[in-house]
């Protein structure tokens, strides 16, 4: 019988690498995919020392051979998915009719296409092991998002889909659940270009928080996770205004001028030409938490 696995995506850094550290130390072997080879060795190296070292795989979710690339890996090791955490994702700032056409494109290869190509590969090994998906939302996916439109529709995507997908898999005893966590302090805004402003500050968590939090929500078998008081209200309020009202809401935050500061720092940064360089061709990465 081949060995069990919880494999991870974007792995490297924030909610992912908490992800990881959290299913190893409740002895989960491990299966790790990240674009950033250097930071998925040195998490590989940590987890390693605590116990057994994972199954690293280098690859870019923006390709459309990644998923092929994984499941090669997985084969090679004589392994299965008992667990699969789609995490890796990324997003940008700013007027969707002004952001560079091939990157908002790639939020959907990564965002949309990978996790769903994932979960419905490995859906065989999931039922034959009565596993699970966790799948990472946002509290974007509630809402409509211009500022960040893609980004917003693609976690609405991520939400309905898992639901749907929870719905046929669980008579088999596959549990699916949606971490959908508000503001998240990761490399997430750094790339996205955004500020953060005040509404982010009221529901930031730490990354370690929302991992731990996913955890048991997966395990509980709950079909969605909204990490911190706060956000836990939120989907509720937003049942009571008109939709015409929370567009205007949420363009109103968006769309202010806080996101200059952040893309002016991130144009002239020291580190941003060596992240570049780890950035292009793909951004697939742990790079969540922007709501």
């Amino acid at each position: 019988m081949s060995e069990r696995v919880t494999l991870i995506t974007g792995a490297a850094a924030g909610i992912g690498a908490e992800l990881a550290r959290v299913f190893a130390s409740n002895g989960h072997r491990l299966a790790l995919v990240d674009r950033n080879g250097p930071g998925l060795a040195a998490l590989a190296r940590e987890l390693a020392a605590e116990g057994r070292a994972p199954i690293s795989i280098v690859c870019d979710l923006e390709h459309p051979d990644a998923c092929d690339r994984i499941a090669a890996a997985l084969e090679s090791e004589a392994v299965e998915v008992e667990y699969l955490v789609n995490n890796a994702g990324f997003g940008l700032f700013g007027h969707a009719a002004e952001l560079d056409r091939a990157e908002q494109l790639g939020i959907i290869a990564v965002n949309i296409r990978a996790l769903t190509d994932l979960s419905l590969r490995f859906s065989d090994q999931l039922i034959r092991h009565r596993g699970g998906i966790l799948n990472l939302g946002s509290l974007a996916g509630f809402l409509p998002g211009p500022g960040m439109a893609v980004y917003y529709a693609s976690k609405a995507y991520v939400l309905s889909f898992s639901d749907a997908l929870r719905r046929e898999l669980g008579p088999h005893g596959v549990r699916v659940t949606t971490l959908c966590p508000g503001s998240v302090p990761s490399q997430f805004q750094k790339r996205a270009g955004l500020g953060p402003g005040f509404e982010h500050e009221l529901l930031k968590l730490s990354a370690a928080d929302v991992a731990r939090q996913g955890y048991r929500g997966l395990m509980a078998n709950r079909r969605t996770v909204l990490p911190g008081l706060g956000m836990k209200v939120i989907p509720f309020l937003l049942r009571l205004f008109p939709r015409g009202i929370v567009l205007a809401a949420v363009g109103g935050i968006q769309l202010r001028q806080r996101g200059g500061s952040a893309r002016d720092a991130w144009a002239t940064a020291p580190w941003r030409d060596a992240d570049r360089v780890a950035v292009i061709p793909g951004r697939a990465s742990s790079r969540e938490g922007g709501i």
